[in-house]
């Protein structure tokens, strides 16, 4: 786990080197200072030598300052590493969900891969910058001025031995309750999150039904769950510098106490005295360092567990061996396809669907609400695999193909219209990057898109704002029909993706589909029967099964399900 992670050092290693390597001569110099200052007291300052004082002096500031340039390059070196160390981590976590298929993404939801994304690489990167500093500088210290201590009085040194066991007892009891605590909070965050996406996306819905005030109840309720979380959490860990303080303050009371009777005894200069104490203050300030870390370690364990869990995910498809590169025409088989989204055959979307439908053919799909029409298309381009049986794409089996073939040769208008920020031409260009004007226009004259898209004042070059803000659903549903025509692909599945539309621009859009994309396999999912009417075959679905088949003709006269809709429908016209 830690491995993968540290892997997205990267090119930023040499800096991530480079900390720690300045650090020791940081530690060095620290170390060294209080023992000059001893001498400059205890054999300069008591015997008058103001030679020995001016030189020894100076040498101190001279050490001082390299301190502070090492100091000062450390903390640079680590910031480089760390904000490296997280762009990398970043785009490697990125990269990871955009190989995710959509089960994949159903699994940790869009708001926690947020937070895995943001607060939990935020926390892995803090805990990074402190390791490759403190991690470094704590241990070094500590031993160095460890070292010295004992050197200048071995028996003062005993102090630490009453202290360092009960602060390692204390740490240990902290570090062993801590991290739990913080992987309930970090859950907390994901719902906090996810109330916030699912507000913010619905912001009109919500205003539309006078619901700000309900809103920001249960994001009040939401926001406390996520304080109390994180209170719980906090409130063990803020208990180690207290107890560090009391360990720190006790013991120089007691170095002042014995220390001091020594150098009344004349058994210690003063000068050693000062510098004793300034080591025991080191050791401590090490110890309250390596606290730190291990408290960071703690806090960050929990985001790296959950960003472990996206970088370990397996993307449930996958790219076959066979890897072919063309597809063929525009036919479809489902050859006894069952499909279950929680991969359980008895929790069946789809079962034993037997389908063969011609390049070229139109094909309409009726349905009731949840009887899987969306599920059944959703199988040609792999957007989910099949739990039982094949579905065949230009004669092959579509797991045959790369992804990226497949896709590119089947477009997917979905129920739910999605724009991204920026031009109607880079929207459209989404189809294919390298379309000229011309192909731009004529693939929205087909979804009959370009007259309204004139009518802006930037024409094509309108920005459209943050998911096409500025345009109407209907005109949404356009854009995206003629970015999926600019693919050019040998299918293009509609998935009721024309019901925002009024009737007549419906018409004319399926009369442009006829005339331009005859060689083009098209699948029409609709609630509508004047939508698919003048389909080749029209395929009814009930609760996961294929009711009927046929022409609409053939389908009023021997499908009850069919003539049920048509006839409510038509009623409802008149």
């Amino acid at each position: 786990m830690y491995k993968k992670i540290l892997s997205c050092v990267g090119e930023y290693k040499k800096y991530a080197i480079l900390t720690p390597v300045i650090i020791i001569g940081e530690v060095i110099m620290e170390i060294f200072i209080p023992t000059i200052m001893a001498g400059i007291i205890d054999n300069g300052i008591k015997q008058s030598d103001v030679g020995y004082v001016v030189k020894m002096g100076g040498l101190m500031v001279l050490m001082a300052l390299l301190s502070l340039l090492f100091g000062a390059l450390a903390g640079r070196f680590a910031a480089v590493a760390g904000m490296g160390f997280s762009k990398n981590l970043r785009s490697k976590l990125f990269a990871k969900v955009q190989s995710f298929s959509f089960a994949n993404v159903d699994k940790f939801s869009t708001s926690s891969l947020i937070t895995r994304l943001t607060t939990d690489v935020t926390n892995t990167q803090n805990a990074f910058m402190m390791v490759i500093r403190m991690a470094v500088r704590s241990p070094i210290m500590f031993v160095g001025a460890l070292i010295m201590a004992l050197q200048m009085n071995a028996k003062l040194s005993m102090v630490l031995l009453v202290v360092l066991p009960l602060l390692a007892i204390a740490l240990f009891l902290i570090l062993s309750k801590a991290h739990p605590r913080f992987l309930a909070m970090l859950e907390k965050y994901d719902g906090m999150n996810s109330r916030v996406q699912e507000n913010l996306i619905g912001i009109r819905v919500v205003k539309a039904f006078v619901r700000e005030k309900h809103e920001k109840d249960n994001f009040q309720r939401t926001a406390d769950s996520v304080r109390k979380a994180q209170v719980f959490a906090e409130k063990l860990i803020i208990m180690n510098m207290p107890i560090m303080q009391i360990a720190m303050y006790t013991s120089i009371v007691a170095v002042l106490w014995f220390g001091g009777n020594m150098a009344v005894n004349g058994t210690m200069g003063t000068g050693q005295l000062a510098s004793f104490i300034t080591y025991i203050t080191q050791i401590l300030i090490s110890l309250m360092m390596l606290s730190m870390i291990f408290m960071m370690i703690v806090i960050s364990r929990a985001s790296i567990k959950r960003i472990a869990e996206v970088l370990d995910e397996e993307p449930t498809i996958k790219d076959s061996e066979e890897n072919i590169t063309e597809v063929a025409d525009g036919s479809v088989r489902f050859e006894n396809v069952s499909f279950s989204y929680f991969n359980d055959m008895n929790n069946t979307a789809l079962s034993k669907i037997n389908l063969d439908i011609k390049s070229g053919e139109t094909i309409g799909i009726i349905g009731g609400t949840g009887s899987s029409k969306t599920s059944l298309v959703q199988l040609i381009p792999r957007l989910y695999d099949t739990t039982e049986g094949t579905v065949y794409v230009g004669g092959k089996d579509v797991k045959s193909y790369s992804l990226e073939t497949l896709r590119n040769n089947v477009a997917m208008v979905l129920q739910k219209n999605v724009l991204f920020s920026g031009t109607i031409k880079d929207n459209l260009k989404w189809g294919d990057e390298n379309a000229s004007d011309e192909e731009i226009v004529k693939a929205c004259q087909s979804a009959c898109a370009d007259d309204f898209v004139r009518s802006f004042p930037d024409g094509y070059d309108t920005d459209l704002g943050q998911g096409g803000v500025n345009v109407s659903g209907g005109q949404k549903q356009r854009l995206c029909i003629a970015r999926a025509l600019l693919k050019k692909p040998k299918i293009i599945i509609l998935d009721d993706s024309t019901s925002a539309v009024d009737t007549a621009t419906d018409s004319n859009i399926r009369k442009a589909f006829r005339e331009q994309l005859s060689g083009t396999t098209t699948f029409i999912i609709a609630q509508r029967i004047s939508s698919v009417k003048d389909a080749d075959r029209i395929i009814v679905i009930d609760n996961g099964k294929i009711n009927g088949i046929g022409t609409h003709n053939e389908l009023l006269n021997n499908n009850a399900i069919y003539r049920e809709v048509y006839e409510s429908q038509q009623k409802g016209a008149e």
